[in-house]
Parts: C-alpha cells; structure tokens; sequence
C-alpha cells in the first residue's frame, strides 16, 4: 500500500510538472518597473526584466545634466513609452576606456538585448564587446565604425542646426553693434570642428564682418570649466557664445546685453539671455531602431541622418515653440532667412552638403572648396591625420574664426 501511495505522489508531481512546461509561462507584466542592480567596479549595473525586451543606455555623464545625456535620457523614456514590451535601463556616468568597455560587457552578460552608448569615446569599447556578443545590437553614437552586423553608428547632422543658429548669432550681434562671437569646442575632433565650421558658415550669412574665438576645454562635461570657458570669451569682448558642451554656461553667466546658445537639450534654454538651443530628438530614432531589433532585421551600419528625419530642432521655430526675447526683435529679413532654410531642411531640399558647398576659404586664406563643390560624408568625419581616406578632411577653421587649429 505505501509503495502504491508513493507510484501516486510521483505521478502526480511528473504530470504537474508536464503540465507547467507545456502551459503559459509567467513573464513579467510591467516592463517600466525598476529592477535590481549590483556592483560592476565603481558602477551600479541594472538587471533586465524577464519577458521583456531589454535595452540599455550607457551615458557619459549624468542622466539630468542640462544637455546631451538628458536630450538622450528623454530619448531613451520615449522608446519605455512609445515602444511595447520593451523595458529600457541606463548606467550615468560613465568613464570612457576601459571603464566603459567593462559596463557594456556587463550588460551583453546580464541579457540586454541592444546597448546604445552615446559618448564618441565609447567607440572602441563598443566595438570589442559586439564581436563577444554577436546576438546583442551595440548601437554608438557619434562614431565612424562599424562591423555591418550587430554593431553600427547613429550621429545627426547637427551641422544644419548650428548653421541656422550662426544665422541668429551673427544678427544678434550685429544688431548689437558688436561683431564679436565666441564657441566653447570640446575636444579636437572632427564633430567639433565640423560643428564649429557650421556655425560660422551661418554668422557669415548675417554678419559677414562678424569674427569668432575658440575656447577648448578638454571636457564634455564640466559645469565650472564651461562657465569659465563662457566668461572668458565674454571678457574676451564676444557678443554671444555658442557651447559644443553639455551644459547651458553661456545662457547662465552670460552678462547684461549679451547672449549664449545652448545646446543639446531642449529643456535648458531657459534664461532670457539664452537665444536659442539646438536640440536632439532622439527618441525617434532609438525607437526606430528598437523596433528593427525586435523584428530582427537591423543591422549595424553608418546611419547620419539630417533634419528631414525630425531628430533634430531649433528652439523658437519648431511648430509650437516660441521665439525667445533675444531673437524675437531681430530684423524681419534675418527671421525669414532662418526660417525658410530650415522649412527646406525639414523637407530635404537642404542637407549638410549644401551647409558645407563652395565656395568656401578657410583663416588661412586657402580654398577649402570651389564654388558649388560639397564636402563627401568622409571629409565631414574625419581628420587624414587620424587615419581617415577623406581627400579634404575636416582640420580647417573658417575664415571668421580668429582662432589657430588645435594639436592633434
């Protein structure tokens, strides 16, 4: 009789067990909710949602610091609600070098299943940690490498933005009877110095007679060093100072009557010195690109897109956004100048080749590019001291930026 009770007990369990493999598995229900996260060197590395679709960001500096990382942030928040089943986590602060290429190897291990990592010096960590993992979509931002598979760059043409925010910078100044601007640049690399080129190209457009100076900071983030930046262009005698950095420094400490533009984030032009900010809209794209990895059809490559795309804006002149004090007074022909080249932009009759058209002459008073010649896509990213094949290349200044060419 007890060997029979015992047959029973075990039948029973075997078929209990059957039926549990074979019938609905419980998955998670809320892919927003917050999970754990342990301790990977000196950063808190989360864990994925079981039954969800897991993707991470791998930030450069705070999540909420005023500027790229938070105009990526929102972009990651736009795929959590946007995107279904879909859960979305992110480690801040993060070092690039070998730091960097320790997180992202982490979270490949952890079961993510795309990593964004949006700082260019994450490149080569990047690059490593998707030949370990093949299955997982290494997605960088601001890079040129690819391996046509599971890893691939994403970087916009901010270049069209800067250019229209050079149109408002060089009005506003000479509207002030100052001739003098200022850009607070980075780090030496072709993205500054295309950057920075843009702008001036569209200063030119307002204020032919306009010059501008350059303050390089080592740094993409460092809200006392890009106020010191921004004021020394200010006591240097500029009018406005645009910032290629992540927070709003010169809206912040720019002096009475004068004026900055700020960058990256639409949230941080919000001080009435501020004239404008060239902003991301990342979350587009990051959720473009999710939905190509759930369905397993994205595949890693150069992917640059230009203002057609609606990733990028131009605070004061995107459909219901307000003009700021500074900009709002500017002449009428100036406004109108700025707003028809980005309605063309916006519709794709105006990219960054045409930003970037002949004729063209750099500080030196060398012809950078005959009279509707266009840089290739090449000479827009690299620098051939770099490595790069580009034939023009990207290390010339313009001829209204007063400043020497940085070492490289």
């Amino acid at each position: 009789m007890k060997n029979k009770v015992l047959w029973l007990v075990s039948g029973l369990m075997i078929l209990a067990f059957i039926l549990t493999a074979c019938g609905p598995k419980t998955v998670a229900t809320d892919c927003k909710a917050e999970t754990s996260s342990e301790a990977v060197g000196s950063y808190q590395v989360p864990a994925p949602v079981e039954g969800c679709f897991n993707v991470a960001f791998v930030y450069v500096g705070p999540h909420d610091d005023g500027g790229w990382t938070q105009a990526h942030d929102v972009g990651r928040m736009y795929v959590q609600d946007n995107v279904p089943n879909v859960h979305t986590a992110y480690v801040e602060n993060v070092a690039e070098g070998a730091d960097a290429e320790q997180v992202i190897r982490s979270l490949a291990r952890k079961g993510f299943s795309v990593i964004f990592t949006t700082s260019f010096g994450f490149m080569d960590a990047s690059e490593v940690v998707a030949g370990e993992f093949p299955a997982v979509n290494i997605v960088h931002i601001s890079g040129y490498k690819s391996n046509s598979a599971n890893f691939g760059n994403l970087m916009g043409a901010m270049e069209d933005i800067k250019y229209l925010a050079g149109m408002l910078a060089g009005s506003r100044a000479k509207m002030d009877g100052n001739p003098k601007l200022g850009y607070i640049a980075t780090f030496p690399i072709p993205e500054e110095l295309r950057l920075g080129n843009a702008f001036a190209l569209g200063v030119a457009k307002t204020c032919p007679e306009c010059t501008i100076d350059v303050r390089f900071i080592s740094t993409w983030h460092d809200p006392i060093l890009e106020k010191e930046a921004a004021s020394s262009l200010f006591d240097g005698g500029a009018q406005v100072v645009m910032t290629g950095a992540d927070t709003p420094a010169p809206a912040e400490v720019a002096p009475a009557g004068k004026w900055g533009i700020t960058y990256d984030y639409k949230g941080n032009c919000n001080v009435d010195a501020c004239l404008t900010s060239m902003y991301w809209n990342w979350g587009i794209k990051y959720a473009e690109i999710v939905e190509q990895s759930i369905a397993g059809t994205w595949v890693g490559g150069w992917d640059y897109f230009d203002a057609d795309s609606g990733a990028l804006g131009l605070l004061g002149f995107m459909e219901g956004e307000t003009m700021q004090p500074g900009v709002a007074d500017l002449p009428a022909a100036d406004l109108e100048m700025v707003r028809t080249t980005l309605d063309k932009m916006l519709k794709g009759e105006f990219t960054r080749f045409d930003v970037f058209k002949g004729p063209i002459t750099d500080n030196k008073g060398n012809v950078v590019l005959a009279d509707g010649v266009s840089l290739e896509q090449l000479d827009l990213d690299g620098f051939a001291q770099f490595g790069s094949t580009c034939q023009t290349c990207m290390y010339w200044w313009n001829q209204n930026i007063t400043a020497e060419l940085p070492d490289l």
